[in-house]
């Protein structure tokens, strides 16, 4: 629920007043005039004054107490972005200090970059905002509170715009604030997600959690009472806190491990916050007496504390009438820390030794940004976001008993890498548990893994790039072979380029490819050919990436020299002769990529009816006034329409220009049928899958029918008719998809 709008800092005040720190007022202040001039007249979406949106952040910024900068950058984030004509960093920085200058850049996006698509330039502002939070986390502080307002008050926005920002709020920003430890943001962040991902799925969750915990209204106070006596008995100081699963956890649970509500069973918890780490384990013990454990389903986080400096001991034991529940035992400081993560530093400490112990914790942002080869490769970064950050982690096992934090799914050249360079490039096998196992094996919680390594050893494999799955230990390997083996990279990478541009319909000559490559390597920043040679050659760049980027400068530097006579006009009365097809002018590129009757640059439009994709068989209609009309030869309006009379001489042959978007650089409209059986959440798996292979959903209706079943009308951006067979491919393999087929619904 949207909270009151408010276009002063009147409550803003009072908030910070009852934390009894003490706070620059006065700095505050002059921050929030300094943005209400500068966004004076400025709306959002919803028609609301903008300045209620930096005001409800900082407030909600507030809320972590975090410091007097902190509170004016949240007030002026917007404001070098949006009031670009009036403000920019240096006045910024002249009227509040360089701190919040610097804040407000790490939150400003980079809206003048130089990049070949949208894609590219997102990725480029999520790591901006890393880089920036490297050097001081308040950044993405702000930046999650900044989402959070903007999640709560997104009913504003059109539905496709909510379903991205909703996708990308899971897959980025929720993530990223479990990462840091904040819980209380994070559990927002993915309910308020999966309400705009999967509406029917959130809805029926629910309204089963409040049907269910009205049923057994009073379990948990009956449970508060039996601890409550056996912890005063026992002379314990302590708090208690009872809750029940949220939405998306209980989503997430049933869709994970395919579960029907009714097969959850850890749906209650239990808190109990003491004074120290011994009455922790106190408390443990009396649990266990009081109830009956359930095995494997005990965690010591205090021993070992997860890398987000989560601490707390958690087990699962059988309450009354056989109902389990889950209790978790912490201190004070622990709790303060589970519910605000790293912001919780700034409750309890300042100065330079905390923020040098703050940067230590953060050595893991730093190791994602790591590009020293100055390549940009959008997938190779959501790789590392996905591998590196926001995936679960497993816990390892040095020999001398440290404990090594994995992404899930990482293997024993990862952790030999997250040791040391050294290690890894050294590397000749592994042992897990005191037993020599393939170097591509996965380490599991709790497992000794020791490191085999030998002096004399040649260094890493290139075969490893394709076994490890952080980015740490790949741009490690990817180091020692740029260092290593740079003529034997140059050699490689030119071997790719080459037999990349022999799929060209004019082959070049040697001197021809050295010219297109040049060009490309200093687009590109690189110094000469040789350095993007040896970057393909290490892996530092895949040779897809820049395969759009070669053809364009192909097309500019070949093409533009290729000369086109002009025919007369016997020869052109000749053209419009089909016996003579032969003697058509040359095929060119148009904006459209389509040929209309051997003629290219003829304004056309796609037929809406059959949405036609470069490599279906097309034909045209004269329209009056719009041009002429590309259909699918074999769409139904096409059938009835060539028999009428009144449409005769006005059908016109229609082809794709040869290799039309065959670099998939234009997007085209395509119509999907997703038939489904009819269950929560299946219309998320179906998104999911569709953003994981960078597919745009344009538009989505969901009707459920009578048979069980669901059927997902969608609207999607694609490339070509080998684009569209691989997106219903990827569809089909999912589970609970019956059947998809192209088009709309009949």
């Amino acid at each position: 629920m949207a909270s009151p709008i408010h276009t002063d800092i009147s409550r803003l005040l009072v908030m910070l007043a009852a934390t009894g720190k003490n706070y620059d007022i006065e700095k505050i202040k002059r921050a929030f005039e300094y943005a209400n001039a500068l966004h004076e007249g400025q709306r959002r979406a919803s028609g609301e004054a903008y300045i209620s949106h930096p005001i409800a952040v900082a407030e909600i910024v507030g809320g972590l107490e975090l410091d007097t900068d902190s509170i004016c950058a949240a007030l002026l984030h917007d404001t070098v972005e949006d009031c670009a004509e009036k403000t920019n960093l240096k006045e910024i920085e002249k009227k509040f200090g360089k701190d919040v200058a610097l804040l407000v850049d790490g939150l400003t996006k980079i809206v003048m970059l130089q990049v070949d698509d949208k894609e590219e330039a997102h990725i480029e502002n999520l790591r901006k905002m890393l880089l920036a939070m490297s050097h001081d986390v308040r950044v993405i502080f702000i930046k999650l509170c900044d989402r959070l307002h903007n999640m709560r008050t997104l009913d504003a926005k059109p539905d496709n715009k909510r379903r991205l920002t909703a996708l990308e709020t899971m897959q980025v920003y929720a993530p990223l604030a479990h990462r840091l430890g904040i819980h209380k943001l994070k559990l927002e962040l993915e309910n308020l997600s999966l309400s705009y991902l999967d509406p029917i799925g959130y809805t029926e969750v629910k309204t089963d959690i409040e049907k269910k915990y009205g049923q057994n209204v009073g379990f948990i106070e009956n449970i508060r009472r039996l601890v409550e006596d056996r912890l005063k008995e026992n002379h314990i100081h302590f708090e208690l806190e009872g809750r029940i699963k949220s939405v998306y956890s209980v989503y997430r649970k049933m869709y994970n491990q395919n579960k029907s509500f009714d097969e959850i069973y850890d749906f209650y918890a239990l808190r109990v916050i003491v004074e120290n780490e011994a009455e922790c384990y106190s408390v443990l013990g009396y649990i266990h007496e009081m109830f009956k454990s359930i095995p494997g389903r005990f965690k010591d986080y205090i021993s070992t504390p997860k890398p987000n400096m989560y601490r707390s001991l958690h087990t699962t034991v059988i309450g009354q009438d056989g109902i389990p529940f889950e209790v978790q035992i912490r201190t004070w400081e622990m709790h303060q820390f589970a519910e605000y993560g790293m912001a919780a530093h700034w409750k309890y400490k300042s100065g330079a030794s905390s923020r040098e112990e703050m940067n230590k914790k953060l050595e893991w942002i730093a190791r994602l940004i790591e590009t020293e080869d100055g390549t940009r490769d959008p997938d190779e970064f959501l790789h590392a976001l996905k591998t590196d950050i926001f995936q679960d982690e497993v816990f390892v096992f040095t020999p001398k008993g440290d404990v090594i934090a994995l992404p899930q799914g990482a293997t024993v050249i990862d952790f030999a890498y997250s040791i040391h360079s050294a290690v890894g490039n050294k590397m000749i096998g592994a042992k897990i548990n005191g037993m020599i196992v393939p170097i591509d094996r996965s380490p599991a919680n709790g497992e000794i893994v020791e490191i085999i390594t030998a002096s004399n050893s040649k260094g890493p494999s290139r075969d490893w790039l394709n076994i490890v799955r952080t980015s740490e230990a790949r741009n490690k390997i990817r180091q020692w072979f740029k260092k290593e083996t740079r003529v034997e990279n140059v050699a490689a990478g030119k071997s790719m380029i080459d037999g990349e541009m022999k799929k060209y319909a004019k082959a070049l000559s040697e001197s021809e490819i050295g010219e297109v490559v040049n060009a490309v390597a200093k687009k590109m920043g690189y110094a000469t050919a040789d350095d993007l040679y040896n970057t393909l050659g290490y892996g530092g760049v895949s040779v897809s990436k820049i395969a759009i980027k070669l053809h364009d400068e192909y097309v500019r530097t070949y093409r533009a020299r290729e000369v086109v006579e002009p025919l007369d006009n016997e020869a052109h009365a000749k053209a419009t002769n089909e016996n003579v097809a032969a003697n058509k002018p040359k095929n060119l590129r148009s904006n459209s990529g389509i040929i209309i009757d051997g003629e290219s640059g003829c304004q056309v439009k796609f037929a809406k009816c059959c949405n036609p994709l470069p490599g279906d068989s097309i034909i045209g209609f004269i329209t009056k006034g719009y041009g002429v009309s590309v259909h699918k030869r074999d769409c139904p309006n096409v059938q009835q329409g060539l028999d009428r009379a009144e449409n005769e001489g006005r059908w016109i042959t229609a082809d794709w220009e040869r290799g039309a978007n065959t670099a998939g650089k234009d997007l085209y409209e395509a119509h999907l049928q997703v038939h489904t059986e009819n269950r929560i959440g299946m219309l998320a798996a179906v998104t999911t899958a569709l953003a994981e292979m960078k597919v745009s959903i344009l538009q989505v209706n969901c009707t459920s029918r009578s048979d069980g079943t669901a059927l997902h009308s969608m609207k999607v951006s694609c490339k070509n008719t080998e684009h569209y067979t691989s997106i219903v491919s990827r569809l089909k393999g999912l589970d609970g998809v019956i059947e998809v087929v192209r088009g709309f619904a009949t």
